[in-house]
């Protein structure tokens, strides 16, 4: 079924990678909250998301929605092992950042900061790019980041020993890997069903 594509002239677009709060609009007709079914809230897996724009357009397909949405709450709020919740936003903001994902980027650059107290840093990846220098550990990750986000089979031994002398063990390794691979995939969806917003100024 064809949809038509929403376009928004006057849409106050962001200028510049930020970690204030973004909106975003999509570029297709998702279903209104009203109207979603049993099996669509179940894909949202949390009913506040039918509020989102993004996760109500992805609910046209609830049952690839339920598995991403259990992934990514997987990835950032089962962080009792392995790598620290900061740093798992790190690599989803390095990710974003590479990719252009200028709405992404907000969110994981926001949580970033949050957990690990490290604002400036953060915004100095944002406004320098995935070269600015963070310090060993977290060049070695966001380094990870990058690769698998130009394409998988960039990430290579040397990348892996980068991150063991960081001081990262095998799980942590891990959710690096995945994490970064998930949000890789996560920022080319939301770049092709939308576009960021500028907050709005009182």
């Amino acid at each position: 079924m064809s949809q038509e594509v929403i376009t928004y002239p006057g849409l106050d677009r962001p200028e510049a990678f930020t970690q204030e709060e973004l909106g975003w609009r999509p570029w297709l007709q998702g279903p209104e909250e009203q109207t979603l079914s049993e099996r669509q809230y179940d894909g949202l897996v949390d009913r506040s998301r039918a509020k989102n724009d993004y996760f109500r357009l992805l609910a046209l397909d609830p049952d690839i929605l339920g598995a991403r949405t259990r992934t990514d709450k997987d990835i950032f709020y089962n962080a009792t092992e392995g790598l620290p919740r900061a740093e798992r936003e790190l690599a989803a903001a390095a990710a974003s950042r590479l990719n252009g994902c200028v709405f992404c980027a907000s969110v994981h650059s926001r949580f970033a900061s949050h957990y690990s107290d490290r604002h400036d840093d953060i915004q100095r990846l944002l406004d320098g790019g995935v070269e600015t220098d963070l310090g060993t550990r977290w060049n070695a990750i966001v380094a990870a980041a990058v690769a698998l986000s130009k394409t998988p089979s960039q990430l290579g031994p040397g990348h892996i020993a980068d991150l063991e002398r960081a001081g990262l063990d095998t799980l942590s390794i891990s959710d690096v890997i995945h994490g970064s691979s998930f949000f890789n995939w996560a920022n080319r969806l939301m770049l092709s069903l939308g576009e960021p917003e500028a907050p709005k100024r009182s």
